[in-house]
């Protein structure tokens, strides 16, 4: 009997993170094969996408599921360190890891990057789980057969997030120092930087970015701390060889398809490489496509290897976790409030004592 799967997850239209695009061409991929349903209720397997797990009223209704239907599979793909990507202790990563423990079957992992690093920062990888790179839909992202470099080689640069750590003080350099009469350069996407050589382009949809993709060579990406980039993978599969900043997942997927870079000395040279040899950089591009990782996403999902080893899961435990959670996020939300309430009273009082409205 053909098993069912739901994603737990509240899905965007139009331009978005990279997880929320992956999700979203899975989702198409499994539909396809008529393996997937829109009912959680309804479902053999539900997948729930790192942090995405709602609120405690949602993790909720998965309890509720698992009460009512007890075969039902929870698998649990596995993102971060959300503490390495956003630079900061939230407290999320030992929430997203006690979901894995408490709540999950098994897991995937998108990268030996993020495997490694949670397990540093605590998961247990005593629970099943296995490792799948993310894909593209193959209906937008795919390459031009036969295409030649432009005349003025063409860079392109993509993020939804405008966050620090999207290598945008790399990006910087760049616009600052490269030869703008051999490249020009396009980031797409939100930037909290303005650019003098670089051309800026607004968060655009699958489709137009996937047709701007293919009008550009070499992609760059400056990300630090990215298990998996999206954005890197749409651009392999479009076609262009990358260059990309040494760390996360990045070596990982670029492999023999680019270079990577450590310091922003070395950007120059390395683009140089891969423009002598650019042919060899396109064909060595071999990251598999939706149709494996659908492949290797159901298979493991349903397999009998996890009716073997699954492992006990305690949903009431983590939902008094979370209810902990909660509560230290709401008062950290309330004490950033009230912190930024005194800096704008502060800068308020200041500014009425300089234009002598107030006297002190």
């Amino acid at each position: 009997m053909t098993k069912k799967i739901h994603i737990f997850y509240a899905f965007k239209d139009g331009p978005w993170g990279g997880g929320n695009q992956f999700l979203k061409s899975l989702r198409k991929s499994l539909q396809s094969r008529g393996v997937y349903t829109d009912h959680l209720m309804e479902a053999d397997v539900v997948l729930v996408n790192s942090h995405h797990f709602g609120s405690k009223d949602e993790c909720q209704r998965l309890l509720s599921l698992k009460e009512k239907r007890p075969h039902v599979r929870i698998i649990h793909r596995l993102d971060g360190p959300v503490t390495l990507i956003r630079n900061r202790n939230e407290g999320s990563d030992s929430l997203i890891f006690k979901f894995s423990k408490h709540f999950a079957d098994a897991a995937i992992v998108q990268s030996a990057w993020c495997l490694a690093h949670c397990k540093k920062l605590g998961w247990d990888d005593t629970i099943p789980h296995t490792l799948i790179f993310n894909a593209p839909d193959p209906d937008l992202f795919y390459p031009v057969s036969g295409r030649a470099l432009n005349n003025k080689i063409k860079l392109i640069a993509t993020s939804w997030s405008p966050s620090s750590g999207k290598g945008f003080s790399v990006y910087q350099w760049m616009d600052e120092h490269l030869d703008w009469q051999r490249f020009e350069m396009t980031f797409v996407g939100n930037t909290p930087v303005a650019f003098k050589n670089i051309h800026h382009l607004p968060p655009q949809t699958s489709q137009q970015l996937a047709q701007t993709l293919r009008e550009h060579d070499i992609f760059i990406t400056a990300s630090r701390n990215d298990p998996c980039s999206n954005s890197l993978i749409e651009a392999l599969h479009c076609g262009l060889p990358a260059l990309g900043y040494h760390d996360g997942g990045h070596p990982e997927l670029i492999q023999n398809s680019g270079r990577t870079f450590s310091s922003v000395d070395e950007i120059p040279l390395l683009l140089q490489d891969i423009v002598d040899h650019y042919k060899n950089y396109q064909q060595n591009i071999h990251l598999p496509d939706m149709s494996k990782v659908c492949d290797a996403y159901y298979d493991f999902m349903v397999s009998d290897y996890l009716a073997k080893c699954s492992t006990p899961v305690h949903q009431k435990q983590f939902l008094d976790e979370y209810k902990k959670y909660s509560r230290q996020m709401n008062g950290s939300k309330l004490r950033h409030i009230l912190s930024k309430l005194k800096k704008r009273l502060v800068g308020y009082f200041i500014h009425q004592v300089l234009h002598r409205k107030i006297k002190v």
